[in-house]
């Protein structure tokens, strides 16, 4: 990703950080912003016990891209569905259009994709909801989608949490 960033009025692809499970409300707003997004979905078959529906799903979770000035970008960022902009050494980063028109390409060709954001046992994470809101500590164990034990240190004890893997995000060592 380029990081070079001025505030002039070209338009430039950024990734923003959605709330968990908030890309297709961001969608509604970025659209009634007139904001040019991009979010990459993919349809999968979901199966509950009495039914299966076909659903369109985020391929990368959390994540949704725009195309736009400062202006835009600062615009989109009051959007309650976006928590804040992916940045690099400080500054909004910017996403050159040939990556994103690589992905947008490969995404229209191969139906079959697969996305792992797996978080391997003892990554350091930051609790992004719920009682321990914005405290840090390190995955100790995991059930496949469904949770994530954190190990938290609070006053030379370790506290044991389960959370919903949509509830961390992992901390970028500086």
């Amino acid at each position: 990703m380029d990081s070079g960033f001025s505030a002039s009025h070209e338009k430039k692809w950024f990734a923003l950080y959605t709330k968990p499970r908030q890309e297709f409300k961001a969608v509604i707003k970025l659209e009634a912003s007139c904001i040019e997004f991009y979010l990459p979905t993919i349809k999968k078959v979901k199966r509950w016990r009495d039914r299966k529906k076909k659903i369109e799903e985020p391929i990368l979770r959390g994540y949704i891209f725009i195309r736009g000035d400062e202006k835009e970008r600062l615009i989109a960022m009051q959007n309650s569905s976006i928590v804040r902009t992916i940045c690099f050494q400080g500054k909004p980063a910017v996403i050159p259009d040939w990556e994103m028109e690589n992905l947008k390409n490969f995404l229209s060709q191969s139906s079959d994709v697969i996305v792992s954001d797996k978080i391997e046992i003892g990554t350091k994470v930051k609790i992004i909801e719920g009682p321990f809101i914005d405290v840090i500590g390190f995955v100790t164990g995991a059930q496949e989608d469904k949770w994530l034990a954190v190990s938290i240190e609070l006053l030379k004890r370790s506290v044991m949490v389960r959370l919903p893997k949509e509830s961390i995000i992992k901390v970028l060592e500086k």
